[in-house]
């Protein structure tokens, strides 16, 4: 994996980029600390950060092919999954020079054009300059697991792997109106497709490709979910899934440097912890997990209904299970709080308060270890995990079902926004916008109909905010993480699952559970599902609540923003409405605050 960045013009003179493109780059260090490249044009200034994963010595970017007098030059961040198959073909055509992925992205380009981007299987995001052509080709994966933001100026295109990186190019603004507003207040840490929250700033969508040249930035939709009528049984349904998912583990467990994985005892991490433990054993190698956990979080943990147990006993079965070389991340709450501003800079956003801190911190943990880890996104998503895709009544809410809590929002925001914002309309348009894009079948009955709904409801929102915390917070510490359920097959085929079969035996994701019984011990086959671990320790509410205040002690950005008033009444701990789902309650809540002052001021964010 890498960081990206670049300046496209064909009007001014790209070669006197060098200080601007350095900028960049130091900011992008942390997702590319092994080698680094800047390529400079007339036209385009590349900026490249790599992680090196496969082939370290040949696959150093940017990367320039001259085929046919023509010249190609690429700056990529990604993995494909299915190099192997690729390279076949492409070795009738071409002379390849490395085992690099890269060199196979930059071929297939020249190759197919902007086809190449249906052959892949993988995570990326990357830019072609085509300069006999005066164009360049820009293009993100089809679920958006890596990111990719620009900026349209007069005259020319910026682009870049995070925020960060792009805010330090001179002639982006630093601002936010009405619509960031109403972004960082009603929706995060959610946000709505393609928003950069910064005022003009984008980012190419998931499954978007496009050109930029002499006429401007044109993209287009090259993927989405589509519904068709599956005909298949339960049996050959559950042969299939199994199959989907234990192709995509195997092909995510090629590296050239140690691959170790995420275990939280859950369904889903613990199944790719085990199929991965077993390929490593046919190679006499033992596979390396981990896990976080909270100091004295046993002595506070209460179970909830979402919530039913903690992690630790189900962990330990898994690692005796396995017999894998296990590590334990146990984080204080003094190190917790301290990386609230951290997990800030990672993501570019204030964003899930302690959620984010602490996966930055366990993150950091696991690159002390090794560079590749495997981890179990997304299978909640498409395999119907959230309680509520099964409570009746929450299913059927008009409404983003993890964010009811749009009336309780906009007392925050101050007067003069408030003016200019209807919370109510910005957040249904953007749920209803969402739900009616999802493709249907004539024969779908109400409730195939509205469990489409959901899952692209999940697909497009809930999903893309914990694939950006992950990329973010891995990335900052220069680890990559690998997402296996988050290949577009399981996807596409996952969306046409008839719901009585994903619901199988009444449990949540009874179908994998089913599809994988083979590879887990009853005890974690059966385990209710169980979010990701949060400290209990009282002592975190009492921490952001202190700093909190200070912050408001003095002076602050934020109250131009938000209605000091409000603040003052949060912090006296009357208030317990989830801000985003079970994931954020009141100290998060708090703590999300803290994170927004922080950014207004290390941005130096205009309020316009």
């Amino acid at each position: 994996m890498c960081g990206i960045a670049g300046v496209i013009s064909f009007k001014d003179d790209m070669r006197g980029e060098m200080k601007s493109c350095e900028l960049m780059q130091k900011a992008l260090l942390r997702r590319g600390p092994d080698q680094r490249g800047i390529f400079l044009s007339k036209e385009t200034a590349f900026v490249h950060t790599r992680l090196a994963v496969i082939d370290i010595s040949g696959g150093r970017q940017p990367m320039t092919a001259k085929v046919g007098g023509h010249s190609y030059t690429i700056v990529y961040n990604g993995e494909l999954y299915n190099t192997k198959e690729i390279r076949d073909v492409l070795s009738a055509d071409f002379q390849i020079e490395t085992k690099s992925d890269t060199e196979i992205v930059l071929l297939s380009y020249i190759k197919w054009g902007a086809d190449c981007v249906n052959h892949f299987n993988g995570i990326f995001a990357f830019a072609v300059y085509d300069e006999s052509e005066h164009k360049v080709f820009l293009a993100r994966d089809r679920i958006g697991v890596k990111p990719l933001f620009y900026y349209k100026a007069e005259s020319k295109l910026i682009f870049a792997s995070e925020l960060d990186a792009l805010l330090q190019y001179p002639d982006i603004p630093h601002e936010i109106d009405e619509n960031g507003v109403a972004e960082l207040l009603l929706l995060a840490p959610g946000r709505t497709a393609g928003c950069g929250v910064i005022k003009g700033v984008e980012e190419i969508k998931s499954g978007y490709c496009g050109f930029y040249d002499e006429n401007g930035l044109n993209l287009w939709q090259y993927w989405r979910l589509h519904a068709y009528e599956l005909n298949e049984t339960f049996e050959q349904t559950v042969e299939h899934v199994r199959e989907l998912l234990l192709d995509s583990i195997r092909r995510q467990l090629v590296s050239d440097v140690p691959v170790c994985t995420f275990l939280s005892g859950g369904l889903d991490s613990s199944l790719i912890s085990s199929v991965a433990s077993s390929e490593l054993k046919k190679q006499g190698k033992i596979l390396h997990t981990f896990s976080v956990d909270y100091q004295d979080n046993e002595k506070y943990f209460t179970k909830s209904h979402f919530q039913p147990n903690s992690d630790p006993e189900y962990i330990n079965c898994m690692v005796d299970y396995l017999k894998s070389e296990h590590h334990w991340t146990v984080i204080d709450i003094a190190e917790l709080v301290g990386a609230l501003e951290d997990a800030v800079y990672a993501r570019g956003l204030p964003s899930m308060a302690d959620v984010d801190a602490s996966m930055l911190i366990f993150c950091r943990e696991i690159k002390k270890y090794g560079t590749v880890a495997l981890s179990g996104e997304c299978a909640d998503e498409l395999f119907g995990g959230y309680p509520w895709y099964r409570d009746k009544d929450i299913r059927m809410t008009d409404g983003f079902p993890w964010a009811q809590s749009t009336s309780y929002r906009k007392r925050f925001i101050c007067d003069d926004y408030a003016e200019k914002i209807d919370a109510e309309d910005f957040v249904y348009s953007a749920y209803r916008k969402t739900a009616d894009y999802a493709e249907k079948l004539p024969t779908d009955d109400e409730l195939e109909y509205r469990m489409r709904e959901m899952t692209q409801l999940n697909f497009d929102w809930f999903m893309q905010n914990l694939l950006d915390r992950k990329d973010r917070m891995s990335m900052y510490s220069g680890l990559e993480v690998r997402v296996p359920f988050c290949d577009y097959r399981i996807a596409e085929y996952t969306y046409n699952i008839p719901w009585k079969y994903k619901d199988y035996k009444g449990r949540e994701k009874g179908l994998l559970r089913e599809a994988m019984k083979d590879w887990l011990p009853e005890k974690v086959l059966e385990r209710k599902k169980s979010p990701y671990p949060k400290t209990h320790n009282p002592a975190f509410l009492e921490t952001v609540s202190e700093r909190l205040r200070e912050i408001l002690s003095e002076s602050t950005p934020l109250t131009e923003l938000v209605k000091r008033s409000e603040l003052e009444k949060l912090l006296l701990h009357k208030d317990h409405v989830q801000w985003y789902g079970q994931l954020m309650n009141l100290p998060q809540t708090i703590a999300f605050f803290i994170q927004l002052d922080c950014w207004l001021k290390h941005y130096k964010i205009r309020l316009v």
